[in-house]
């Protein structure tokens, strides 16, 4: 269960920088929990039948449709991805091809799973293992790119930067290659790149991504479900490498 809401809630469309926003399993316990009480006014109707799949949506991607909204994407862009193949980035890659009409990159670890990230409307998809990335991405797209969501952090943040366009825009919303980083601010400045940090997204967001959902533009993808009692083999399996989508813990 993914679960996050603020008391106040926070002014119309701003929901989700309120200062009292928390967390099911975080600031609050119960994030295994086989039931919860719940404000009827934070709760939606179910875009799909599965329990399984409408779950998978809630943080990851919320998250992405904010991510993808802040970057405010022009079709025909090129974006790149990184770690597209967990729970926030497959869900960044199809908000980016299928609901904004952009040209994707996809970068991953492993290659093999480059057909799928296809299927889900990447163009092209490169390994973050090669040491001519950068030369790689920028003669795909003839050129420099219009825009980077990361959820990588570090491992990947000199790549981000040196094949953004002047005027390009950086958004991350995780470190999963590494907390803190280096950055040298005269690469930020002399490109004109603008950066955002996200987390979660507003109200109307979730609508609309619900609305995606509903009419197909957004496919949920689920590597695996754990039942609940074994919770501690899903966060064993959840740290492991070479997963594609979300894992959902079954009540």
């Amino acid at each position: 269960m993914s679960c996050s809401r603020s008391r106040r809630a926070g002014r119309k469309g701003e929901e989700h920088i309120a200062g009292d926003v928390s967390f099911i399993g975080s600031e609050y316990d119960g994030g295994y929990a086989e039931y919860v009480v719940w404000p009827a006014a934070l709760c939606y109707d179910m875009p799909l039948d599965s329990f399984v799949d409408s779950a998978v949506f809630t943080v990851s991607g919320l998250t992405a449709w904010h991510m993808n909204e802040q970057i405010e994407i022009q079709p025909g862009q090129t974006i790149v991805i990184t770690g597209a193949s967990g729970g926030v980035g497959s869900f960044n890659v199809q908000i980016a091809a299928n609901v904004h009409g952009a040209n994707v990159f996809a970068i991953v670890g492993d290659l093999k799973d480059e057909a799928k990230l296809k299927e889900l409307g990447a163009s092209r998809v490169f390994s973050y293992r090669s040491e001519t990335l950068v030369d790689e991405i920028l003669e795909a797209n003839g050129g420099p790119v219009d825009a980077v969501l990361d959820v990588v952090g570090d491992a990947l943040f000199a790549t981000a930067l040196e094949v953004l366009k002047n005027g390009g825009k950086f958004c991350i919303s995780g470190s999963a290659g590494g907390q803190p980083t280096q950055l040298d601010f005269r690469k930020l400045y002399l490109k004109h790149i603008t950066m955002y940090g996200s987390v979660l997204g507003t109200r109307a967001e979730f609508q609309a991504m619900l609305e995606a959902i509903e009419s197909g533009k957004i496919r949920p993808i689920v590597d695996r479900t754990f039942p609940l009692p074994e919770a501690r083999d899903a966060q064993t399996y959840f740290k492991q490498r070479g997963k594609f989508g979300k894992i959902v813990l079954v009540p």
